[in-house]
């Protein structure tokens, strides 16, 4: 099968992203394919065989998403999460928490929506796969140190996914990306890479927001780095 994303990948990501050894992609990135998990994996691992991100971001995309991966496909990154659906949400947190724990031991991290867990302590049989992710300027809870501490008081054994395009859309200084890593960096499990535009959807990363976002991300060298586009 023909790579839709290898050749596009080199101009969006230059510099401190192009060096990162653990960049990997996002599926949600791969808007034409979508549902289609075989292909999109595959596309991912052209990218990168570092890590991937597997984004079921419509609930309705779930099952299929979990039928893939219960049929034990060679996956082979080295890290492996799951966005979690936040969009068309209709099971309730119980019930879509208890989805997302069957997932199989293959997915190191799930990545959730502060602003969408009505009950976010039935996330807790996440356990440590839990990851809690700051939100953009839209957003009215996880966009804070205080809303996410409040959160992780909630979720103790949660980690943290850092989204510097959404530090940005709520402060260009980019200050609030170092004041969520100085009370959450113990908690990182990865990061997501993109720029964002004044309606906060994620586009190719530009020089002038890698530049901006540089110092931020070198705090982090250690974690896999999840572009959000290509």
């Amino acid at each position: 099968m023909t790579s839709l994303v290898a050749p596009y990948a080199l101009p969006s990501a230059r510099g401190v992203v192009a060096n990162h050894l653990r960049a990997g992609l996002s599926t949600g990135a791969l808007h034409e394919q979508r549902g289609d998990w075989p292909a999109l994996v595959e596309a991912a691992r052209d990218f990168s065989g570092a890590a991937v991100e597997l984004a079921a971001l419509s609930e309705r995309e779930l099952p299929g998403l979990a039928a893939f991966l219960d049929e034990d496909p060679w996956l082979p990154f080295r890290f492996v999460s799951v966005h979690a659906p936040t969009k068309h949400l209709e099971l309730g947190d119980r019930a879509l928490a208890a989805a997302l724990s069957e997932l199989p031991p293959v997915v190191d991290a799930i990545v959730l929506h502060p602003d969408t867990l009505a009950d976010p302590s039935a996330y807790r049989a996440l356990g440590r796969r839990a990851v809690i992710e700051n939100m953009d300027a839209r957003k009215g809870a996880g966009t804070t140190v205080a809303e996410l501490r409040a959160m992780f008081e909630r979720l103790p054994e949660a980690g943290f996914c850092l989204d510097v395009a959404h530090v940005w859309s709520l402060d260009p200084t980019m200050a609030l990306g170092h004041e969520l890593l100085d009370a959450f960096r113990l908690r990182l499990t990865h990061v997501h890479v993109s720029s964002v535009t004044a309606a906060c959807e994620h586009v190719p990363l530009t020089a002038a927001h890698e530049e901006l976002f540089c110092e931020v991300l070198e705090r982090c060298v250690d974690v896999p780095w999840i572009l959000e586009a290509v």
